[in-house]
């Protein structure tokens, strides 16, 4: 095992990995909500980083091949996973009617902050975010079977390599979007685009739900 065989099974790891994750999903969603309230922001982004590492480590044992034998853990997965999502989408829906659980601060500043009403404890954060992790049978598919997969065919001893390199790349991905959703915080300081975000979230939750539902 040379640098350049690490190098590139490190570098692969880092790509496939956030070739899976960068896309609108539950739990993409959540964190963008989080990082623009400001609320709990490396917790939650602690807890995805964490996750996703256990997931991927798992992937590398050859947790994924007992994942596939048992198909029915996977069923009963995707009906809970199916109805978690449908829900949280209603709620979201619902907070579009009520525009007033945010207020501006201060004379002249335009940074949104919830109000005491609207704000998430961070035990309620953290079980919402968990729960949109661990209950999605697709994140088992995707980062433990297809990444397990792909690490284990990169050779012996350079298959941590790769798994080193796809939880660099969760690391990084939802750093970038926790803390980086504080960018859009002036865009957001109008309840209306808290409406259209509110909105989009009910959207995919109850699609994501609706189609782990039906198999798809």
């Amino acid at each position: 095992m040379n640098s350049p065989d690490i190098f590139h099974a490190a570098g692969l790891g880092l790509g496939t990995g956030l070739a899976l994750i960068v896309a609108i999903g539950a739990q993409n969603a959540f964190v963008l909500r989080q990082g623009i309230r400001g609320e709990h922001v490396w917790q939650i982004v602690a807890v995805c980083a964490v996750s996703d590492a256990v997931l991927i480590a798992a992937g590398v044992l050859g947790t994924g091949a007992l994942l596939t034998a048992a198909p029915a853990a996977v069923v009963v997965l995707r009906f809970v996973g199916a109805a978690f999502l449908v829900t949280y989408g209603v709620m979201a829906a619902r907070r579009i009617l009520r525009p007033q659980a945010l207020v501006t601060t201060g004379a002249g500043s335009s940074v949104p902050e919830p109000t005491a009403a609207g704000r998430k404890g961070l035990g309620a954060a953290l079980a919402t975010v968990l729960a949109l992790t661990w209950l999605n049978p697709h994140v088992y598919l995707d980062t433990v079977v297809l990444l397990g997969s792909v690490a284990n065919a990169q050779g012996a001893g350079l298959q941590w390599w790769f798994g080193a390199g796809a939880m660099a790349g969760s690391v990084l991905w939802f750093s970038s979007l926790g803390f980086g959703a504080k960018l859009l915080r002036g865009f957001f300081a109008r309840p209306a685009s808290w409406r259209i975000l509110d909105g989009t979230i009910a959207v995919t939750m109850v699609g994501l739900g609706v189609g782990l539902a039906m198999g798809t």
